[in-house]
This record gives structure tokens, sequence and C-alpha cells, in this order.
């Protein structure tokens, strides 16, 4: 029997191959996974060190001796991009856990609290929506030093607002339910309502926003290494390779272009995942399956 005109839908339970019938899941995932085992196998798959020079052969083109040429150093881009994929991973990763834990751990505490204590985190949240993110991650990475690690801490610094909003929204929206009020009455600490019943209701925008902050980082972490404040020569990080071969463009089109399409690559990938994501846990834009 069909539901009444104006009753509201229930959504069909989430179920794993709801993801897999997503394309944007499926692209993005293959995606992502080429760029992972690419970072995992990258020792086997390497022709050479990507610190080994060959100055006698330095700026050679893509040929069957090196698929993407050498550098003006020498050295061999497609084992410098295989040891760059651990790079820029790495630095997502990192980024992606320091941002969200403070982020989350804010946005909570603020929805959970309320009152000056609310008040007094999202107008420090707002401090940092105030500044474009690239701009204020380049004033801390100036202000600490250029250098990697540095790096992956100006940009947790950038991206942590996002999910101290998206927190505390999905906090104010489950503290008005009334399975809460029933954990309340039956004596549960704060502590544990908040772990137990909020945290995990409240992950799903989150695993979203990971997502996108995981292609944001790669891309914040390419520009500030592209300008000097990130990860330092001869380090194989793509924005380094991007920098270093921006003289060749117009002549050796290859030393800056494959770095380019593999940070271009690896963003699309986390960005369609994410997109993929939020279109199947979300109940209004998920399809019946």
């Amino acid at each position: 029997m069909s539901e009444p005109s104006g009753a509201p839908v229930r959504p069909r339970p989430l179920r794993w191959r709801t993801f897999g019938r997503s394309p944007l899941v499926v692209l993005g995932a293959a995606i992502v996974l080429v760029f992972a085992a690419a970072a995992l196998a990258a020792p086997l798959l390497a022709i050479r060190s990507p610190l080994a020079q060959l100055l006698d052969e330095r700026l050679t083109p893509p040929g069957a001796g090196s698929p993407l040429g050498l550098d003006q150093l020498g050295r061999d881009i497609f084992s410098r991009l295989l040891f760059g994929a651990r790079i820029s991973l790495l630095v997502g990763l990192v980024v992606v856990a320091l941002a969200g834990v403070v982020g989350t751990l804010v946005g909570v505490i603020a929805g959970f609290a309320g009152g000056w204590a609310d008040h007094v985190l999202m107008r420090i949240t707002d401090v940092f929506f105030a500044f474009p993110s690239l701009i204020l991650a380049m004033a801390i990475a100036a202000a600490l030093g250029p250098s990697l690690t540095h790096a992956m801490v100006a940009i947790a610094a950038v991206t942590w607002p996002v999910y101290a909003r998206l927190s505390r929204a999905q906090t104010l929206v489950l503290n008005r339910l009334e399975f809460l009020d029933a954990a309340r009455a039956m004596g549960a600490p704060d502590l544990r309502i908040v772990l137990r019943h909020i945290v995990p209701n409240a992950l799903a925008p989150l695993v979203v926003q990971a997502s996108f902050n995981m292609g944001e980082a790669i891309l914040i972490a390419a520009g500030l290494s592209f300008i000097g404040f990130g990860a330092q020569p001869p380090t194989p990080e793509w924005g380094v390779m991007v920098s270093e071969g921006r003289d060749y463009i117009t002549t050796q089109w290859w030393v800056p272009t494959f770095p380019g399409l593999a940070i271009l690559l690896a963003v699309t990938g986390f960005n369609l995942l994410g997109d993929g994501v939020r279109d199947v846990l979300d109940p209004r834009l998920r399809r019946p399956v």
C-alpha cells in the first residue's frame, strides 16, 4: 500500500552496495586507490632513487628508459611522483586528523554547552573564517618557518573551523531529540552522552568534509611548497617539483606538467569521492536501490 499523500518519505536503510552504485563514489575511490597503491609500492615501482641525479642526461624527454622524462638535474620524474604521492597523502591524513579532532571538539563543546562557551568559541571560529585559507596558511607557515611539518600545522589551523561549524550544527539538532532527554533522565553523565550519542550520530557530514579536506590539504600544501613555505628541495613533493620546473614549461614541458597533473588528479579524486559520499548519505539526495 502506498503511503498517504503528504506523509514524510522514510529513507531506505543505507547499505554498502549503495556506495558501489554511485558513479562519483566509484570513480573517486578508484583514483584515490590508485594514488594510495602507488604511494605504498613506490620503492618497488620507482625506476631509481627520487634523489639520484644523471646530470649527463638531464632534461631527457619521456621515453623507454624514463616514461615521464628527467628533470633539470637528471632526476627521474616518474620516481619522484611516486614518492611525492607518499608525502601528499601523508599531508592530507595529518591535516584531516588534526583539523577534524580539534574542530569536532570545539563544535561539540559549543553546541552542547551553549551560553557563553558557545558564543566565545564561535566568535573565535568566525575570526578564522574572515581570512582566505591560503593567505592565512601562508602567514602561519611563514611565521613558523619553511618546512613540511609547519605547512601541515598551518593547513590544519585554517581548516578546523569547518569541522567546528558542522559538528556544532549537528550537536544542536541532536541535543533537542528525545533519546538524549531519556539518557539524561537515566542519569547518564554529559561526557557519556557526548561520546556515546552525539559524536557517532554527527559523523556523516564530518566524513564527507574529511574527503574534501584531503584534497584541499594536498592543494594548499602544494601551493605552500611552490612559494617556498612548505617542503624544501630536493624533497620529491609535487609543489616543489612544479616550482622547480616552471622555468622549463615552454621548452621541456614534461618537467612541470606531470607533477601538476598529479595534483589535479589527486584533488579531483578526493572531491569526487566526497561528492558521491555526500549524495549517498543525504536522504534527500539518495536514490532508492
